[in-house]
């Protein structure tokens, strides 16, 4: 004879580390009024649901109106490491969607988010420097950083931080230098950056060699990576196996060569040889800072010299695949075979 059982298991698709989510319209009115419970296993359930909800963008904006932001503000001081994981991680999901960005620059909670800089729970900085990197890819959101005064920190966290977070950090650093250099070059951005230049990852040492292209934008970049002995350095890298690095290197020479100190520096580090390599890169982005590199580092009688020795090599670029390649070439040319 049959018998009914009971059984204690839930159905295969109830979460029990989140919260029940209401139907239509009053699911994230409740979740916002969780997110202010004071029992903590409340508080992380509703936590665990938003997160998940947040993907969709509709969603997204929905939590802004009903004021969830303002109560995530309060979640990232949370004593509990999972609530400020999990809070961070739903800063980093509203970043990106657009509605998300800009919601979190209105609602102030930058500097809120920055506070998390120094956490003990790596994955918790993580989350935030997330956050970050999204918000800076919008020029907005980049200007925003840089007003808050944040670059300083940012630029100390690379020297202790995890080798994944200070990727997040150059990358954020990308972005916030093309709205302003002078937080960064007081900071001793350079001397920071000069330093990754020789680390292991090769995603760190294109990253540092971007920023440092980025910071020598203004005279006084220039002059500082001249000071900070940079330039031998990122001669170096013109050899590195990694083409990204190659590119990066050369793209931040391009910069530090305008200068008559800049481009007695690289000679002096024997900047031509590997250029002369590089002008024939199978990478195309490689090719072109090589020949603007040549171009400026010409603009020397000692450069140009040695330079018109190899005019043949350039002329053989002139039915370069690239467009830009072939211009630059041109140029080259140009400033090469030029006399007073």
């Amino acid at each position: 004879m049959a018998h009914t059982r009971i059984s204690a298991k839930l159905p295969p698709h109830i979460d029990p580390t989140k919260a029940p989510v209401a139907f239509g319209n009053r699911a994230l009115p409740k979740l916002n009024r969780e997110l202010a419970d004071g029992e903590l296993l409340t508080r992380q359930r509703a936590l665990m649901a938003l997160c998940d909800l947040v993907h969709d963008p509709e969603l997204a904006y929905t939590a802004v109106e009903v004021g969830c932001l303002e109560k995530l503000k309060l979640l990232l001081k949370d004593e509990d490491a999972t609530v400020r994981q999990k809070t961070t991680e739903t800063f980093y999901i509203l970043a990106t969607h657009s509605i998300g960005r800009f919601a979190i620059m209105e609602h102030e909670a930058i500097l809120p988010l920055s506070d998390l800089l120094n956490d003990p729970v790596d994955i918790c900085r993580r989350n935030m420097h997330m956050a970050l990197e999204m918000l800076s890819e919008i020029p907005a959101g980049a200007a925003a950083i840089v007003y808050a005064d944040l670059v300083p920190s940012l630029i100390m966290k690379l020297r202790t931080e995890l080798d994944e977070i200070q990727e997040l950090i150059l990358k954020t650093l990308h972005f916030c230098l093309l709205v302003d250099t002078k937080q960064a070059l007081d900071a001793e951005g350079v001397t920071v950056l000069k330093s990754k230049l020789t680390h292991f990852s090769e995603a760190i040492k294109s990253l540092a060699a971007q920023a440092l292209m980025d910071i020598s934008a203004p005279l006084e970049g220039k002059d500082q990576i001249c000071e900070e002995e940079v330039i031998p350095i990122l001669v170096e890298l013109l050899s590195d196996p990694n083409h990204e690095v190659r590119a990066t290197a050369a793209g931040a020479l391009m910069f530090a060569t305008i200068t008559t100190q800049g481009k007695y520096k690289a000679l002096e580090a024997g900047i031509i040889p590997p250029l002369l390599i590089l002008v024939n890169d199978p990478v195309g982005k490689v090719r072109l800072n090589a020949i603007k590199t040549i171009t400026t580092v010409s603009e020397a009688p000692e450069g140009r010299k040695i330079l018109l020795d190899h005019l043949p090599l350039f002329e053989g670029l002139a039915q370069d695949p690239s467009e830009g390649v072939r211009k630059a070439v041109q140029i080259a040319i140009d400033v090469i075979t030029w006399k007073p």
